[in-house]
């Protein structure tokens, strides 16, 4: 039976488990980046950067930063995908304020945060890929060019991510900016080992 028969495609609720449950993965990572003071690629970078330099709320600099990309989304995407990741965005922006009136970390250790919270994110993002979402922003443009020119999506992310990272300098010293590659590194390459083009197509 070929993976795209309708029987293996994704049920609505099944979708939105994984909207769910990747969305609060990806937020544990980001809880522990942020008591550690590291960063990470992306739009969600870009999010931290600022976060750091002006004390803004991060879950609310993420959504607003991805707004632009939802056109970029819909026209080469289509209108599920953009639903979707519109959705994970939300999701991740409220999770990342909720989660630390739930939770908190008694200590961290740059390296171990790096490294784990490295795998919570590139999990939950893992998800939200194989349920056609994403969390925007360059997700977008990484799943585009993995699915119409079989490009890695984890070896593209991971190039622009440790670049977004390095630009960190200004706002945090060198071990920090080091341990963030390190987690940029950790994050990608779980979706290089995971996601490959042709490897997963069910919807």
């Amino acid at each position: 039976m070929p993976e795209s028969s309708p029987a293996l495609r994704h049920r609505p609720s099944e979708d939105l488990q994984a909207l769910l449950t990747g969305t609060i993965f990806v937020a544990l990572g980001v809880l522990m980046f942020k008591q550690v003071g590291l960063l990470t690629g992306g739009t969600a970078g870009v999010a931290f950067w600022l976060h750091y330099a002006t004390g803004w709320n991060f879950g609310l600099i993420f959504f607003a930063i991805n707004l632009p990309f939802y056109a970029l989304a819909y026209q080469r995407m289509g209108r599920v995908f953009t639903v979707k990741t519109f959705m994970a965005v939300a999701l991740l922006a409220v999770f990342t304020n909720l989660l630390p009136q739930w939770m908190g970390f008694e200590y961290l250790h740059p390296a171990a945060t790096a490294i784990i919270g490295g795998l919570l994110m590139g999990t939950g993002m893992l998800i939200l890929f194989r349920h056609k979402a994403s969390l925007g922003g360059f997700n977008v443009l990484v799943l585009y060019l993995q699915e119409k020119r079989g490009w890695r999506a984890g070896r593209i992310q991971m190039a622009l991510d440790c670049t977004i990272v390095l630009l960190a300098f200004g706002v945090t010293d060198w071990q920090h900016v080091l341990w963030s590659v390190l987690g940029a590194i950790t994050l990608n390459q779980t979706l290089a080992t995971n996601h490959r083009a042709g490897r997963y197509m069910a919807h």
